[in-house]
């Protein structure tokens, strides 16, 4: 890989049956070395690849649903990417088995030029239920969402997430490049309604970045911070950190966990984003400017100047949030965006 950075922040002494909420709450990266070492899952990758699959296949429910599995040719290696012209993609998806991916990823596992093979973000109690029973790590009074991520030597265009996420990497060793969110100028992000994974990502390859046609690229990666991850390992990302991921193996297995500091009716920013697009973006200069305020003193700064005149049974949406007033308040929105 051509990028390079500086270390992320590291933690040995951290008890996964006993996770700090400090840890948990941090606003900057931070690698936990060993977290999940004692796993039975990392113990069977130890292994080998075809122990790690067999143990996966252990907890694979009969009956279950096919994977969404991405998959390239071996020309892309394994950069999961727009087609050429960015309207497309340069890979397909397909429906297929668990059992059917874990051993075609094991067949592939001495071929130096394997298609690009990727299960990401698949519900572990879905479709491995009892692995986090048998591989448990506390988080707290948090109920995140744990999901696996299996497959061969594959690059993840950098991107973010809303949730906090903790990755633990439990076969294979991966690269993980972050950066953080003020770097979007520089990291040149794509198309936001067409992504290859839900996410818009940066454009910018990685392993050779094109300086002329991204010259701020340099400027993020001043900002970058990089570790490389052994199975055991785990990083936690803080909400939006701008992420690459690079399996570095012919066989890789992630696991992580998200959780939002938000009630679980609050919607995703990113709708707000859109719809800011949608009806601020291309007013006049001028216009804009009135509704940059507007949003400063309703949105990013209220306070007594906003709804401190107003009776507290009189505030309407200006009152603080819940699940109630959420529910009513997207239903108008929905009836206002329909009309």
């Amino acid at each position: 890989m051509a990028a390079t950075g500086n270390a992320i922040a590291e933690r040995r002494d951290v008890d996964r049956r006993a996770l700090p909420d400090e840890v948990l709450r941090t606003e900057t990266p931070l690698v936990l070395r060993g977290l999940v070492a004692d796993w039975p899952m990392v113990r069977a990758a130890q292994d080998g690849p075809r122990a790690a699959a067999g143990y996966l296949g252990g907890f694979a429910r009969a009956g279950a649903p096919p994977v969404a599995a991405t998959v390239g040719p071996p020309e892309i290696d394994g950069r999961f990417f727009y087609s050429d012209d960015l309207r497309g993609f340069n890979f397909r998806r397909e429906e297929v088995p668990l059992d059917v991916v874990l051993r075609t990823l094991v067949n592939y596992v001495d071929d130096p030029r394997p298609p690009a093979i990727y299960v990401a973000s698949t519900t572990i109690d879905t479709w491995l239920p009892g692995f986090r029973d048998a591989n448990p790590v506390d988080l707290g009074p948090r109920e995140p969402l744990a999901s696996i991520w299996i497959g061969n030597r594959t690059r993840i265009a950098a991107h973010q997430d809303v949730p906090d996420n903790l990755a633990c990497v439990v076969a294979g060793r991966r690269r993980v490049t972050l950066f953080p969110p003020d770097q979007l100028p520089n990291l040149y992000v794509g198309p936001l309604d067409l992504t290859p994974a839900g996410q818009p990502i940066s454009l910018v390859d990685f392993a050779a970045p094109d300086h002329e046609r991204f010259p701020r690229f340099a400027e993020a990666m001043r900002h970058a911070q990089v570790a490389e991850l052994a199975p055991g390992d785990a990083v936690l990302i803080p909400s939006m950190w701008w992420h690459h991921m690079e399996g570095l193996d012919a066989f890789n297995v992630l696991v992580n966990y998200w959780w939002r500091r938000a009630p679980a009716w609050m919607d995703t920013p990113m709708n707000a984003l859109m719809l800011a697009i949608m009806t601020v973006r291309d007013l006049p200069p001028a216009q804009r400017a009135i509704w940059r305020e507007v949003f400063e003193h309703y949105v990013f700064a209220p306070g007594d100047a906003t709804d401190g005149h107003i009776p507290d049974a009189s505030r309407g949406v200006l009152a603080p949030l819940d699940a109630e007033r959420a529910r009513r308040l997207r239903a108008r929105l929905l009836q206002r965006l329909n009309r």
